[in-house]
């Protein structure tokens, strides 16, 4: 393999010739081969754009030559552009605080900026990673603002995804609305419900999940970049901090402000744990909505077989015919993943110590990664599956002529323990509970009807009072 030489505090090393990437980070990828995941191409983006908005603001001060300035800006650009992804090598799980990936990141552009400027990689007296692409800055500031930078767009994306699925829960609600079926409490009959009431609850609690986020998300917005290595601003202009949320905000097209404590910005990672624990609520809803889903169209023969979910691959590799409910099985797993993450997220938020929390990098990761899991299933979720679903109204009609929860609009004319006998006489007779009324001669025909109706048992007040 051909390489080049550099050099860095420790000492020289070798360094792939092809790589834009320098000494430090080489160090890195020999140090933490860990579980071969690379960075999120959304946090490489963010902390790309730090580093544009950083020469450019440091050039606006006067403290950046402007032709390696402008090399910089060109070169962070191509990186913000989605260019050289292959050049950001270093493991999620590596040296705390991720002075890894920021050097990662500065060596990149700084490589880049040089061949700009007409020079050879590593030739770092024409740009230097350090003292030119990292000017003003620290990986103490740059990481928590990166975080913030990349989850932000994400969690809009995360918004869009929910609002969809919100939708077609609703549509559903309004499709099966005249659908009656058994409603289950401990999964044991229950008094009536619709279809679309349970479906329209759905889409309720995918909305307020959804506010949650939005409400976490926005915490996003406060930045505490240039507090450079514990919060005080060392090495950076006293106008600094001011502008890079200007300009940060400029070029992204989001309202960011200041943290207004840039001591507060690196040592407290509570926003990212809000965040998460939004995505948590989302994943628990969702994982409650596809267990439902799972349950309601179990059978089709020997399960309940409510509603059927559309078929979207064979479910046995054995036995013919047979379709699982594969989508909703795909966000339990996604949702059982995002908990598990928030509790790394959690874990690690606390794990911070006087100036800095040091486990940033698994924060980055795993934030980025519910993220783009949860979209994605949602995504699918809602076409594939939400959309797709039907009802077996024959079914939920049987269900519910044959629930013993129909005995509880008894109550107001019979009295709980006397309901509570029939119900007891039913299950023992195998008679429905209208059977079983009629030859006691407790209740007529007539008024049997007017009370034992399912429609009615799902709205509020009495059957048939007053009829």
């Amino acid at each position: 393999m051909n390489v080049r030489i550099e050099k860095d505090s420790l000492g020289t090393m070798e360094v792939p010739a092809s790589a834009l990437w320098g000494v430090q980070t080489q160090r890195a990828v020999e140090n933490f081969p860990i579980s071969g995941l690379k960075p999120h191409p959304a946090f490489v983006r963010a902390q790309a754009l730090i580093k544009r908005a950083a020469a450019e603001v440091n050039m606006e001060l006067g403290h950046l030559d402007e032709r390696i300035g402008r090399a910089i800006v060109a070169a962070a650009q191509e990186v913000i552009e989605g260019k050289w992804s292959d050049h950001f090598v270093v493991d999620p799980f590596q040296a705390g605080a991720g002075t890894s990936h920021n050097m990662n990141v500065n060596e990149v552009i700084a490589n880049r900026a040089i061949e700009i400027l007409g020079g050879q990689r590593g030739d770092y007296t024409l740009v230097s990673p350090n003292d030119h692409v990292n000017m003003a800055q620290s990986t103490n500031d740059t990481i928590p603002t990166a975080i913030r930078l990349a989850a932000y767009p994400l969690a809009c994306d995360l918004l869009q995804a929910v609002t969809a699925l919100a939708d077609a829960l609703q549509a559903k609600a309004v499709e099966f609305d005249d659908v009656i079926k058994a409603g289950r409490t401990h999964l044991q009959d229950a008094v009536p419900v619709r279809l679309g009431q349970e479906f329209g609850a759905y889409a309720q609690a995918i909305r307020f999940d959804g506010e949650r986020l939005e409400i976490a998300a926005a915490k996003l917005k406060r930045l505490g970049i240039g507090g450079t290595a514990t919060g005080t601003g060392l090495n950076a202009d006293p106008r600094y901090h001011a502008a890079m949320v200007k300009r940060l905000s400029e070029l992204t097209g989001v309202s960011f402000v200041s943290s207004g404590n840039l001591f507060e910005s690196m040592q407290n990672m509570a926003d990212f744990v809000e965040v998460s624990a939004a995505l948590r609520c989302l994943a628990v809803t969702l994982t409650r909505i596809a267990n439902d889903l799972r349950l309601m169209a179990s059978g089709p023969r020997t399960g309940l077989d409510e509603i059927r979910l559309p078929a979207v691959q064979p479910g046995s590799s054995i036995m013919p015919g047979k379709v699982n409910p594969s989508v909703p099985e795909m966000v339990n797993m996604v949702c059982f993943q995002v908990m598990g993450n928030d509790l790394t997220v959690t874990m690690a938020a606390q794990a911070g110590q006087l100036e800095l929390n040091v486990m940033m990098p698994v924060i980055a990761f795993d934030l980025t990664f519910s993220f783009d899991i949860l979209t994605h299933a949602i995504n699918v979720l809602t076409r594939r599956c939400i959309k797709g679903i039907t009802a077996n109204r024959e079914r939920c009609v049987a269900w519910v002529e044959n629930s013993y929860g129909l005995a509880t609009a008894l109550n107001p004319y019979v009295g709980y323990l006397t309901a509570a006998e029939i119900v007891k006489e039913a299950q023992q007779t195998g008679k429905t509970i209208r059977q079983v009324i009629l030859e006691k001669g407790i209740l007529t025909k007539e008024q049997l009807d007017r009370i034992l109706s399912p429609r009615a048992m799902t709205e509020p007040g009495i059957v048939g009072m007053g009829e």
